[in-house]
């Protein structure tokens, strides 16, 4: 104690030596995000305290005053209170209720905070040393209503405090709104005034907060073991956060004795408890005291130091009777709650606006429900200003050792001059401060961080004396001396055992201490409130839901929100929905259980090698109440239910004796606050959009449910299923129907944009139901989108086109409620519509499963015809019928995937969606040019059937030439598409298809030219076909300079070069073949197939290795034999102009031994291979017989038997393809067996055989004759003699085997080898001749 004016000491340091810059820069921190936490009227700052080494003015008037004799730290040691003493003067405990020990500082507008210290806050925590003691304490202003702060009058001594000053009762600036109260700062704790806190700071609900609570209520429960007065509280739990509110039974059961509401209550506590319970009306002394504290508030403000008489008007204010001041100064009781009925039907209290799309904006507008809903008025009169308001001058986060706790306060404080923050207190001199009193006052100015303490002292209403204490000061005082310690072990068990007993969200729990007796014990009222007939009767049950649901919201509206708290937001929510009515708050209930469906993530891809979804991982803030309950216990003894009194089998659990409170960690839990909530594992995506479309009906039950015009729908049974037909081709009108649909969509996306809204529910724009609804629709189109997703990738088509039906239905709803249609919502549109297109095309490439496909798409469960009864409430969901009928016609689906796509990206073009979009739009318009690829195929292929079954006829059908026209223009919007994305790779593609269209075109002129002609007229190349081969090649060019190099992609490099190659090839064929020689000149002919041939031959790769590459071989090597025969047969029709015949004779060598190189190369090709070297050895022949010498024709002679030698390998070929086919044959039974392939191969190889053999015997023959007249001549030597004898007997042995019939196709072949065998032996010098076979 000293006196006021002397200096001011320091404030204690905090303990661990961190220093003065880290406390600076913390306290500023968390001051910056205290203000951001805030709406923008309010600052965030610090209670004001003294700054170390603050110099301030002195005051003379209070030098006088007498210091306070303090107790020496060492009379507090072992100082603990237990059953049936405190620590009071003489040990004897003080009674609670002296009057003055416990009366409330002032009115709550006397709070006031420094302009100076709020600029310059003090230290944010301090250690305070107190009774050889330390706790630490730290204290946050987050809000005051406060206005600044003034100093205190000093009273004049003898100033009558039981007459009232001439400003009392009056309306001041320095005692803020409240200065009108008779009483000053009620004492009596508002009962849901923990909740008003909760809804203005609800980022610190279930998070960082262990209780929020009136200071009041923290300081009635730390006195529990000093104190022999009742205790009655009701506990909520929200996350980790605990809500006490005092639970007056008193007022409560007056209210039951005049309503009939709280009767079970009633007679629980009368049955288990007090069997005599009566009103305890308060003393004459208690209204005296509370009269003349008010009376000395106003003294010290008014400044004046003299009593002033209040004027007759106001004389009855002076002395209020107890019955006049009761329902003023009474918490007031709620009744049952009961929804007004204008509440929820009237929608033109609603904003007008249009459609919010953001989950963060419609939680946030629905946040606002308890406002719109007027919850504030949802109690009866008299009750409004204790309902849902936090009305606490300020709102503090103090945090006491490890305990962080919300607080409200109404203490006033004092500053200015020397003492910028005190305490003021009014104390009769008579009686002494006893503990009860002293652990009030220093609570007091913990909580407020005041460091120092103004008691005024009077006799009978009469000024004694002031003196000044300091904070740390007060657990020392004389009579009323504590540990603070004490307090500390008191306050954690405290915690402790409420937070390992109060497990359950949205429960009611009432902790109850009997007035006199030592036992606590804790109730859960809402378990025994469930026992009744009407669970609504807890008057608590609509605030701790909406306080659920804003604490989700909030979490939900966090864009840092970390996945793993989605399992806190879940719980959160269902405890909610589990409290609620659903009759009377539709529109809470519907927008959590829309917040439930935007838990869940519908395009979150699926990670592999995970069995668990990431959304599982535990977390700190909140539990599950599936988990198994274990019991609560220690090593000091069980507090549970278990063990308590046959009477108290009621009580969750009870504290035996208050004495266990002081106890160090007696109650320390040995589990955490349970494990965290755990998120559902969902295994796959139906299962995740099957629980988004749960929450969806329902939300939109509640919607529906609030809507006035019930009555005035059209009848519909949600349980009888919609009949969902489909109609033929013949029915819907076909592609000429679609175009009409098509042309009715755009115009109706056109009427969008200019803010059309047709509801048939007649529901108000702008209203809460229509702006729910809204969401609540868009999100059930989503969860179908992605069903119908992911049945696309199970190929179970009929399935997805069923769940994209049920999308679009959604979307086409959606459209007719929105009055402006967001770009967000197009985007989603043009996705449906492109997805749709995908499912329609497959449905057509899988024709063979369209039984299967049917039975899929006519399956529907009862949700999805709950979900769809409320869309009809709105719309006919026919909008987007055209789009997803599933048609039996091929070209009908076709067309309808076609109009899917171009839907889609005609909503991109006119939203102007395709430059914010620009992946979509590319994917879309790749399946615009994919779809219209498949169409033109389709087209393309129906000619090509017709050509082929169709009659002989002169002309080409009118029917054929308009599928070439339909076709052509499906593959140039095709190429367009791809064009104008720049994928060369799919253009190049389409240029080829219609390059094959061409040749189709020209093979059906080429058909028509034939038939024309007749059979026995001569063909000719027609014009016609000309022009369409030559409109071929040019789009097969196009291609490969739309690819530019093979690197590209190789593959369709090869396969464009390919068909261009038998393009040219087919091209001269057909030239050799049926030459126009009617229009062109023989030469001319020869010319342009000789040009076609080579350019077949240049686009023909033969070197590249690739699975066509032996197609290429045997194209380049009948290209070389064509050309061969074409130059062999030119010069034997040539006549004259000996150097064109000599560069013929050349060309026809060149091309007959590359053909005969490449044919070598190829292994299935033996009878073209004998062909080429057939007509080689009559190109021989030919020349032989121009040659007049001897020795020439000897020589070519010996030419033409070297390449009938050179067959050998052909005839080695064929010999074992003959040898595997009679093997085969064998071993199979004749029925199975195919003879008309053999039959025909045999027939060649018989044909060129017999060719062979005669070749053969002709050139033995004309080498014998030649080589016997060159005997003659003396220059005839042994080799050609040898020679001689080798064709002689070669020649007679091949006589003599076709002489013999009839002989085996294989046994020919024998001989023909045996003797190429003997002619290469007796070629050879000295080789001798093998005898015949």
């Amino acid at each position: 104690m000293r006196k006021l004016g002397s200096e001011v000491k320091a404030w204690p340091p905090v303990r661990g030596g961190e220093p003065a810059h880290a406390q600076r820069e913390r306290r500023e921190a968390l001051a910056r995000l205290c203000m951001a936490a805030l709406p923008p009227p309010v600052r965030s700052f610090f209670l004001p305290s003294f700054r170390p080494g603050a110099e301030v003015a002195r005051e003379e008037q209070w030098e006088s005053l007498p210091r306070r004799r303090r107790v020496p730290p060492s009379a507090l040691s072992g100082g603990r209170p237990g059953p049936g003493r405190g620590l009071a003067c003489g040990g004897a405990m003080a009674e609670p209720r002296e009057a003055g020990a416990e009366a409330a500082p002032g009115p709550s507008g006397l709070s006031v905070l420094p302009g100076e210290a709020a600029e310059e806050p003090g230290p944010q925590g301090s250690v305070l040393l107190l009774g050889g003691n330390e706790v630490k304490s730290r204290a946050v202003v987050k809000y005051s209503s406060a206005p600044p702060r003034a100093a205190f009058a000093r009273l004049e001594e003898k100033t009558d405090l039981k007459l009232p000053p001439a400003n009392w009762l009056r309306e001041s600036a320095k005692l803020g709104p409240a200065g009108t109260t008779i009483l000053g700062n009620s004492k009596r704790s508002k009962p849901f005034s923990s909740f008003g806190m909760a809804y203005d700071f609800i980022d610190s609900v279930g998070n960082d907060v262990d209780v929020v609570s009136d200071s009041e209520n923290i300081k009635k429960l730390l006195k529990i073991p000093y104190s022999k007065s009742h205790v009655s509280m009701a506990v909520h739990r929200i996350g980790r956060t605990l809500l006490l509110d005092e639970l007056d039974i008193q007022e409560l059961f007056m209210r039951s004795s005049q309503t009939g509401d709280w009767t079970w209550l009633k007679e629980f506590y009368q049955r288990l408890i007090d069997q005599k319970w009566q009103r305890k009306k308060k003393s004459k002394e208690h209204w005296y005291q509370k009269a003349i504290l008010s009376k000395f508030l106003y003294y010290s403000i008014n400044g004046d130091g003299a009593a002033q008489p209040v004027p007759s008007s106001g004389e009855p204010r002076a002395s209020p009777s107890p019955d006049q001041t009761h329902d003023t100064e009474g918490a007031s009781w709620p009744a049952p709650f009961e929804m007004p009925p204008s509440v929820s039907d009237d929608p033109s209290t609603s904003n007008q606006g249009s459609e919010p799309l953001e989950p963060s904006y419609i939680v946030g507008h629905v946040a606002s429900a308890p406002k719109e809903q007027n919850l504030t008025t949802l109690f009866n009169d008299g009750e409004n200003s204790q309902g849902l308001k936090n009305d606490f001058v300020r709102n503090i986060l103090w945090t006491f050792e490890d305990i962080h706790m919300l607080v409200g306060s109404n203490m006033p404080i004092f500053g200015g001059g020397r003492y910028p923050a005190v305490s003021l207190r009014l104390r009769d001199n008579n009686k002494p401060i006893n503990v009860l009193t002293g652990i009030d006052y220093w609570l007091d100015n913990l909580i407020c961080n005041v460091p120092e303490l103004v008691m005024c002292f009077h006799v009978n209403g009469i000024v004694q004396k002031y003196e000044m204490i300091k904070t740390e000061e007060i657990p020392n005082l004389e009579n009323s001396n504590f540990s603070t310690k004490v307090i500390k072990d008191i306050a954690q068990n405290i915690l402790s055992f409420l937070k390992s007993n109060c497990t359950k969200e949205g429960h009611t729990y009432w902790l109850f201490k009997a007035s006199g007796s030592d036992i606590v014990k804790l109730y859960d009222l809402t378990t025994l409130c469930e026992e009744t007939e009407d669970k609504y009767q807890n008057p608590f049950t609509v605030p701790v839901a909406i306080l659920l649901y804003k604490v989700a919201c909030n979490m939900m509206m966090k864009k840092n929100q970390n996945k793993k708290h989605y399992g806190t937001i879940r719980t959160l929510l269902l405890n909610c929905l589990k409290l609620l009515d659903k009759g009377r708050h539709p529109q809470i209930i519907a927008s959590a259980n829309y917040m439930l469906s935007e838990l869940f993530q519908l395009d979150e891809p699926k990670k592999e090698g995970s069995s668990e979804s990431p959304l599982n991982e535990n977390s700190d803030e909140s539990y599950s109440e599936e988990e198994e309950e274990m019991p609560d216990s220690d090593e000091n003894g069980s507090y549970g239910a278990s063990s308590d009194p046959p009477d108290d089998k009621k009580a969750v659990a009870v504290i035996k004796s208050v004495g266990e409170l002081s106890v160090p960690e007696k109650y320390k839990s040995i589990h955490q606050i349970r494990p965290s909530c755990t998120f559902p594992v969902c295994h796959d995506t139906e299962e995740r959009c099957r629980l988004v479309l749960s929450y969806v009906l329902e939300g939109l039950k509640s919607v529906d449910s609030s809507i006035k015009k019930e009555s005035d729908l059209p009848a519909a049974d949600p349980n009888t299923p919609i009949p969902l037909k489909y109609e033929d081709e013949s029915a819907s009108g076909g592609p000429e129907c679609l175009e009409k649909q098509m042309a009715l969509f755009l115009d109706k996306m056109g009427s969008l944009q200019e803010g059309h809204c047709s509801s048939q529910s007649g529901m108000t724009p702008g209203s809460w139901q229509h702006k729910m609804k809204l969401q609540l629709i868009l999100k059930s189109s989503k969860a179908y989108y992605v069903l119908s997703d992911a049945a696309m990738s199970l190929r179970k088509y009929g399935r997805a086109l069923r769940y994209i039906k049920l999308a679009l239905q959604s979307h086409d709803t959606y459209c007719c409620l929105c009055t402006n249609m967001l770009s967000e919502v197009l985007l989603f549109l043009s996705q449906y519509l492109t997805l749709c297109g995908d499912i329609q095309l497959m449905l057509a490439q899988n024709a063979n499963n369209r039984a299967a496909y049917l039975e899929e798409f006519n399956y529907q469960t009862k949700e999805d015809q709950e979900i769809l009864h409320s869309l009809h409430r709105e719309s006919s969901c026919q909008g987007f019928a055209w789009a997803t009928d599933l048609s039996t016609d091929l070209e009908c689906q076709l067309s309808v995937s076609c109009k899917c796509y171009e839907a889609a990206n005609e909503i991109l073009l006119f939203s102007d969606l395709k430059s914010q979009n620009p992946e979509h739009y590319v994917q879309v318009l790749k399946r615009m040019g994919n779809i219209r690829n498949e169409i033109g195929v389709f087209y393309m292929n129906q000619a090509a059937a017709i050509q082929t079954e169709r009659v002989v006829s002169k002309s080409v059908s009118a029917a054929e030439q308009q599928l070439w026209k339909k076709s052509f223009s499906c593959f140039e919007k095709g190429i367009h598409n791809f064009e104008s994305i720049n994928d060369a790779t799919n253009a190049a593609l389409l240029l080829c298809n219609t390059g094959r269209l061409m040749r189709i075109c020209a093979q059906a002129h080429g058909a028509a030219a034939a038939a024309a002609g007749g059979e026995d007229a001569r063909r000719e190349f027609s014009p016609e076909e000309a022009l369409y081969y030559n409109k071929a090649i040019d789009y097969y060019l196009k291609a490969l300079r739309s690819l530019g190099t093979r690197d590209v992609h190789p593959t369709v490099w090869d396969s464009v070069n390919w068909e261009l190659s038998t393009t040219y090839f087919t091209m001269a064929t057909l030239q050799q073949d049926y030459a126009p020689l009617s229009r062109k000149a023989q030469e001319q002919v020869e010319k342009e197939v000789s040009e076609a041939m080579m350019k077949s031959l240049k686009y023909c790769d033969v070197d590249t290795a690739s699975a066509r590459q032996p197609l290429c071989q045997y194209r380049a090597a009948t290209i070389h034999h064509r050309l061969a025969s074409m130059y062999h047969s030119c010069l034997r029709n040539q006549v004259g102009d000996e150097h064109l015949r000599k560069q013929h004779r050349v060309l026809a060598e060149l091309h007959y031994s590359k053909a005969v190189k490449l044919f070598q190369l190829l292994k299935d090709a033996p009878c073209e291979l004998l062909r080429v070297q057939l007509e080689r050895v009559a190109f021989a022949e030919f020349q032989m017989a121009s040659q007049n010498s001897s020795v020439g024709k000897l020589k070519t002679l010996s030419g033409a038997l070297d390449i009938m030698m050179k067959t050998e390998r052909a005839f080695q070929l064929i010999r074992k393809e003959l040898t595997e086919e009679s093997e085969q044959s064998k071993s199979q039974s004749s029925s199975t067996s195919d003879p008309s392939a053999a039959s025909l191969h045999r027939e060649e190889v018989v044909k060129l055989l017999s060719i062979f053999e005669s070749r053969l015997a002709f050139l033995l023959l004309q080498s014998i004759k030649l080589l016997s007249s060159a005997r003659k001549k003396a220059s005839h030597s042994e080799d050609e003699e040898g020679l001689l004898q080798t064709n002689k007997q070669a020649y007679s042995h091949l006589l003599r085997a076709t002489a013999e019939q009839p002989t085996s196709l294989l046994q020919r072949i024998d001989v023909i080898l045996h003797l190429m065998g003997q002619l290469s032996a007796g070629k050879e010098p000295g080789g001798a001749v093998p005898p015949p076979p």
